[in-house]
């Protein structure tokens, strides 16, 4: 399995960025220029990464206030987990998005330095879109 992670503090209280990040809606917020053709639910979000693949992905779990899981709602490429984990520091909400993806050496190659770039891009946006 093939991790990749960001971390950032949010200077919102836990509750409000866990409502954030439990609407997939608001899911778009956070994508970089290269997703297309998004369409989402409450609960689910659909999107084209622009040349590379489509992706359908779902909300497995809501923990009130400290975890998102989600995981893919149609067959992926490969097989994945996103996970957003909470936690309050001094007032403030450090939110830490991972991605474990199960990826063969190929695939690793080509896709680590986009996921990584995608975990760091989706927190920068959530710290900027919340502050």
């Amino acid at each position: 399995m093939s991790v990749f992670e960001s971390k950032v503090t949010v200077n919102k209280p836990e509750a409000q960025v866990y409502a954030f990040l439990a609407d997939m809606n608001n899911h778009r917020q956070l994508m970089p220029d290269n997703i297309v053709d998004w369409t989402s639910t409450t609960d689910v979000a659909s999107f084209n990464i622009q040349n590379i693949t489509k992706l359908s992905l779902k909300i497995e779990e809501r923990v009130a206030d400290t975890l998102v899981r989600i995981i893919p709602a149609e067959k992926p490429p490969f097989d994945m987990e996103l996970k957003w984990e909470l936690s309050e520091v001094d007032g403030a909400t450090q939110a830490a998005f991972t991605i474990t993806a199960s990826l063969n050496m190929m695939m690793k190659m080509l896709a680590s330095g986009p996921l990584q770039k995608l975990v760091d891009e989706e927190t920068t946006n959530l710290a900027s879109r919340l502050s």
